[in-house]
């Protein structure tokens, strides 16, 4: 069975996705466009050549009894409508990062989804799905290297666009961390504090840049994470676990190792796309197989939930210059296992 969907934001991501279920992944088809540039919505049908109706709005996609299931790659401020009315519709979602724009937003989603009964919602955190945390949780979940003990971490962009402002560090960068560390370490948070070391006089517009996150788990893992957006030389995503008997490190990206004009190299990517690629074609192939089968396995409502208070304790701890308890709850049962059989489409 083909799954027919619809995607609600024709941006670029939007775009990316729906030329991977088109032309790299099986199972899956785009039967709907929508977006609110109606002019590019036509043109992305056109351009990739789809059998696909275009819709005046996201509403009217998600009633279509055409579409089985949702991409919303929409403005972030309209995940939250779309979402919503994709469980009042009873219809598998898969939203892209943020969930919601408020941690009360993803609650109410949380809470909308519980009232149906039944997981309809993944979230777009693909870093679980990269082959190289795999690894590295494969490695702990086997107590390779004892129980973890501290982690640090990187998350380093060469430059970002004059549009990154304020707290999109947190907001928009360092939610990558905070979902995949949770993940790895099969730990919640207790506590946030941000430090701010000197300014790099290459970050624009007053961003203060790089910050230094100091994560504690509740098992009392310390996590740090340098998130340095105007780096320059790269994209360059680290992860070192630090155990009782040993340490493992997140793999490099596959690079030849060149030996040339007297210097030992290799490349360094430049593009965070290219970085995960592969990772966004796994996880979008899950989620066709998964909701094709009547389950949910990847990133749930909850673990968006989960992000959205973390990032505004981390938002806190800036502001304040303090340490910052985290509360988010105990995980309902409905979302234990992030395995949720939610019925055959």
């Amino acid at each position: 069975m083909t799954l027919k969907i619809g995607v609600i934001g024709t941006g670029a991501i939007g775009q990316d996705h729906i030329r991977r279920i088109t032309n790299v992944l099986s199972g899956g088809e785009i039967v709907a466009v929508t977006d609110v540039n109606q002019e590019q919505a036509k043109q992305v049908v056109e351009v990739e050549k789809l059998n696909a109706k275009v819709y005046e709005d996201g509403h009217a996609l998600i009633q279509s009894e055409d579409v089985d299931a949702l991409i919303v790659t929409s403005w972030g401020p309209t995940h939250e409508e779309f979402v919503l009315a994709a469980i009042k519709a009873g219809k598998p979602v898969f939203c892209e990062k943020p969930l919601a724009t408020t941690a009360e937003g993803c609650k109410k989603i949380v809470d909308a989804e519980m009232a149906y009964g039944k997981p309809l919602v993944q979230v777009g955190y693909m870093r679980r799905y990269d082959k190289g945390y795999q690894a590295l949780k494969n490695a702990l979940d086997h107590q390779k290297i004892g129980e973890p003990l501290m982690v640090h971490c990187a998350h380093r962009n060469p430059t970002v666009p004059d549009t990154y402002i304020g707290d999109m560090a947190i907001t928009d960068t360092l939610v990558h961390e905070i979902d995949v560390l949770r993940w790895l370490l099969n730990d919640d948070y207790a506590s946030v504090q941000i430090v701010t070391p000197r300014t790099s006089s290459l970050a624009k517009n007053g961003l203060k840049d790089p910050i230094m996150v100091l994560l504690e788990t509740n098992k009392g893992i310390r996590i740090d994470v340098e998130v340095f957006v105007n780096c320059q030389f790269g994209y360059d995503i680290q992860c070192q676990v630090v155990g009782e008997t040993g340490t493992a490190n997140l793999p490099e990206p596959s690079s030849i190792i060149m030996r040339s004009e007297a210097k030992l190299s290799t490349e360094i990517l430049v593009d965070w796309k290219d970085r995960f690629i592969e990772s966004y074609d796994i996880e979008l192939q899950d989620w066709i197989n998964s909701t094709k089968k009547g389950i949910v396995s990847g990133p749930t409502a909850w673990d968006g939930y989960v992000v959205a208070v973390v990032s505004d304790a981390c938002v806190e701890a800036r502001n304040s210059k303090g340490i910052v308890s985290i509360a988010t709850g105990d995980i309902p049962e409905f979302y234990k296992g992030n395995l949720s059989i939610v019925g055959e489409v």
